[in-house]
């Protein structure tokens, strides 16, 4: 399986939580790629994952698996020549849409599965990994929330979440669609701006079940449980944003005991990192 993740140095701690899910879950051999950058806009400087924690997840999933890899990418430079000037300031960081760019690396392969650093792997991801995409740009979920208030089409619900995306880079390479993405992201503010360009520009996709990105409360059959930010009506109406690496705020505000063991791994291995 080819997995893809994407971010700066602060995303250690959530790829950690997700490797581990990984590898727990999932049986054949995992190549995982990593795709960082250095970037800044008006108010921070965002520097890439180091390499040496990099060769540390990389001696750390060949203990489960010697056929297992961890392959870290700098894109830097491609950033750099074509930066996402038009939502460089807006509240989600920047580095989110480094994905944007995996269309430019020619040694991703043709098929990967685009996993943020918040979701935890909870059941085998294999099926939904070695689906034909083959006439596919990418498939996803819809977005919990944003279904109902962003449409392509008033018909049916068709706003995805674009933090599990099962991609078929062959053919976005050949639709053009991140490279148009990007170019949006260049010229225009929006508000989620990776995944609004996706939705707006994608002419080939499956929506699958809510299971392989569960954005709300976990359930018997979720795969992917994505830890999003999400509405509370009670005491009062709230936002809630708990990450898994917020271990205390796992337990005490989602009531959360799922992960315990593979929460327990992250904290003896994120001190070594």
């Amino acid at each position: 399986m080819n997995i893809l993740y994407c971010g700066d140095a602060n995303m250690k701690p959530g790829l950690l939580i997700s490797i581990l899910s990984l590898l727990k879950h999932t049986k054949e051999p995992l190549k995982i790629y990593i795709l960082t950058a250095s970037m800044e806009n008006d108010t921070q400087q965002f520097h890439p994952l180091s390499k040496q924690t990099a060769t540390e997840l990389d001696t750390l999933v060949k203990r489960d698996n010697p056929a297992n890899h961890v392959i870290r990418i700098d894109v830097t430079a491609l950033v750099a020549a074509d930066p996402p000037t038009a939502n460089l300031n807006t509240i989600f960081t920047p580095c989110c849409m480094l994905r944007l760019y995996a269309d430019q690396v020619p040694q991703l392969p043709d098929k990967l599965l685009y996993l943020d650093t918040d979701v935890i792997c909870r059941l085998n991801c294999q099926p939904f990994y070695h689906q034909d995409v083959t006439d596919l740009e990418l498939a996803g979920v819809l977005d919990h929330y944003g279904r109902w208030f962003f449409h392509q089409s008033w018909e049916h619900f068709d706003y995805m979440n674009s933090g599990v995306l099962l991609l078929n880079l062959k053919m976005i390479r050949q639709t053009g669609l991140f490279a148009r993405s990007r170019e949006m992201c260049r010229t225009t503010e929006m508000f989620m701006p990776d995944q609004s360009a996706i939705n707006r520009l994608v002419a080939r996709k499956r929506l699958l079940p809510r299971r392989y990105n569960e954005q709300r409360r976990l359930k018997g059959n979720t795969v992917f449980q994505h830890f999003t930010t999400s509405f509370r009506l009670f005491p009062w109406l709230h936002t809630l944003t708990v990450k898994p690496w917020q271990v205390d705020e796992v337990h005490r505000k989602l009531k959360l005991h799922e992960y315990d063991d593979l929460l327990a791994d992250y904290q003896k291995l994120i001190v070594t990192l």
